[in-house]
């Protein structure tokens, strides 16, 4: 939420509710708060309640177990004056119940860690205000399970909160059919993006693929109808565009269509209303002419994996309080510093289900708690001969070495292995191991 979006929301209070709030955020209980006011504490609660709906920490359907800690972490964030720190700091809760780790994670769990950008601005935060920008075009490239797709949510709810009509688009949602056609893709595309602005579909009034072709109907079809009926900006998230790097006919003029659109910013008003987010794995191993990728302009947004300092601050949250940083730091080489694996190493810490030293002795195996993501691995490993024989040279060679360009390319978007200059290497210790175990070195 931006600093514009909050105001506007803090005036729509009532003096009522103000008052409230501030007692609240100063450290009183519902029960001093009735008290002073003459209220039931029952009025209180309601006041409280309706203050986090407008903030958007409660939804219709009850109250999250903890929107009054989102609520002061909003504060914190905008109105630090009204905060009683030393209050809050002693009284946040020491756990929130933790959900199965795998899905996107919301921005106002605790158990979503920032990304830093630079040493004063987060990932988040930049994403949200470029978006805001005419034109813009923001590229967010990591292996699989890093949170692309969280952050896009992120980018797309702050988006929202600004009055901007948004759209969410996953690519691996097209099916084989879909793909093997140009036209027939660029109309499922088109068909999708109508749907979601509950616009009347209206392609057969301008798509005319005989005299202008597939992708200048596609244009037409957003310029003259998609764009000219809405009235806000229109923010475009694109998840999984590295699908389409298997259909190279299909990849080739999809990424040069995206390219044009966000040229046409410069020169035409209408095109200033779309704002593209593209999220994808692996780095593009299509041949694309220079002047026509998108994989060159815009935001470039890459998420790292978590340093210790992150890792320590998940353990916190979970409530892992016993888990000293020697043991942390065991944990983050192992899997090395994954967000996704990690939170699935605190989540069994944190129900108990064994100790660190048998997560990390287990880790590799079979009866390890990374045993469904390994096999998951393995499975799409085992259709591509390729990618298995560029494993085994990069066991031969001890972990560290340089194999085809390709390969390498499908692997580090697998989140397998990691560049480290011209050479590849195992991204951690978990899967040097494993592979190791079934692929063996000569």
């Amino acid at each position: 939420m931006n600093g514009k979006k909050f105001n506007e929301i803090l005036d729509e209070l009532t003096p009522g509710q103000k008052k409230v709030l501030k007692k609240f955020l100063a450290g009183e209980t519902d029960e001093q708060i009735a008290n002073e006011r003459n209220r039931d504490t029952s009025t209180i609660r309601r006041h409280l309640n309706k203050v986090c709906t407008k903030f958007g920490l409660v939804n219709g359907e009850g109250e999250r177990f903890s929107y009054r800690q989102e609520l002061v972490d909003v504060f914190v964030q905008h109105k630090p004056k009204w905060v009683n720190f030393d209050y809050w700091e002693d009284h946040r809760p020491d756990q929130i119940k933790p959900d199965f780790p795998g899905r996107p994670i919301s921005s106002l769990s605790p158990f979503y860690i920032q990304r830093s950008y630079n040493e004063h601005l987060f990932l988040e935060k930049l994403c949200s205000q470029k978006v805001l920008q005419s034109g813009a075009f923001i590229r967010i490239k990591a292996p699989k399970k890093m949170g692309k797709t969280s952050l896009v949510n992120i980018i797309l709810t702050e988006a929202r909160h600004c009055g901007y009509r948004t759209i969410r688009l996953n690519l691996r949602q097209a099916e084989e059919l879909i793909l093997d056609n140009l036209d027939h893709f660029l109309q499922w595309f088109c068909t999708n993006i109508t749907q979601q602005l509950n616009l009347k579909l209206r392609i057969d009034d301008y798509w005319d693929n005989e005299r202008l072709g597939s992708m200048v109907s596609c244009t037409t079809y957003f310029q003259a109808y998609l764009l000219e009926q809405i009235h806000t900006p229109l923010v475009l998230g694109l998840d999984e565009v590295d699908r389409l790097f298997e259909y190279e006919k299909i990849a080739k003029a999809f990424f040069t269509l995206l390219r044009s659109w966000h040229e046409e910013a410069n020169n035409l008003e209408v095109w200033q209303k779309l704002r593209l987010v593209v999220a994808y794995s692996t780095e593009v191993y299509i041949p694309l002419n220079i002047n026509q990728s998108p994989f060159n302009i815009g935001i470039p947004v890459k998420l790292t994996n978590l340093t210790l300092a992150q890792v320590q601050q998940l353990a916190k949250e979970y409530g892992l309080k016993s888990l000293d940083n020697t043991e942390l730091e065991q944990l983050r080489v192992m899997v090395g510093g994954h967000p996704y694996l990690i939170q699935l190493g605190l989540y069994h810490l944190h129900q108990k289900y064994m100790s660190l030293e048998q997560l990390l002795q287990t880790a590799p195996t079979l009866e390890g708690i990374y045993s469904s993501h390994l096999q998951g691995l393995w499975v799409m490993l085992s259709g591509h001969s390729e990618l298995l024989e560029a494993l085994r040279t990069l066991l031969n060679a001890g972990g560290r070495t340089q194999i085809q360009q390709i390969p390498a390319y499908k692997l580090e978007s697998m989140g397998i292995v990691q560049f480290d200059a011209n050479q590849v290497k195992f991204s951690c210790q978990l899967y040097h191991s494993y592979f190791s175990s079934y692929l063996g070195a000569k």
